[in-house]
């Protein structure tokens, strides 16, 4: 029985090995993040081009708020592993700013997807001299809103 022990122990390593595999976040859906936005990725093509809406809880400006466009790109890269970086641009509907987002899809320990994401929102400016105060900066987190069925 001696000699069974390392024997037994890898093939126990081996079975047990398939339930470690990374789980793959995926893109499309709905979103909310950290601070009440909402997004949803609506369509991505074979090459990793996404579209879909933003509505933004959030805003600088006292228009009423709308649902804006987005457009993106994920990475498609055989080494992703399941936890592709992407980007995409807001083109803010009520305002004339636009921000970029960039981040990436991860899975927790939990089993659940989560966007980290950085951004910059560039807002319109009347002269050069304000340009200053045109580009603001910042992050967020997303989490997958489930659906309601």
């Amino acid at each position: 029985m001696v000699q069974a022990t390392p024997f037994l122990l890898v093939l126990f390593l081996a079975l047990g090995a398939h339930g470690l595999a990374v789980k793959k976040c995926s893109l499309p859906g709905r979103w909310v993040n950290d601070l009440g936005s909402n997004m949803t990725i609506t369509s991505m093509n074979a090459n990793g081009i996404f579209t879909g809406s933003y509505h933004t809880a959030v805003t600088a400006t006292s228009n009423e708020i709308k649902q804006s466009p987005l457009q993106g790109s994920m990475q498609k890269s055989p080494n992703q592993k399941g936890q592709p970086t992407f980007g995409f641009t807001v083109n803010w509907s009520f305002s004339d700013t636009i921000t970029v987002f960039t981040g990436q899809c991860f899975v927790d320990e939990y089993g659940k997807e989560v966007l980290k994401t950085m951004w910059l929102l560039r807002s319109h400016v009347e002269n050069i001299k304000n340009d200053w105060k045109a580009t603001r900066v910042g992050t967020n987190v997303f989490t997958r809103l489930q659906s309601q069925e």
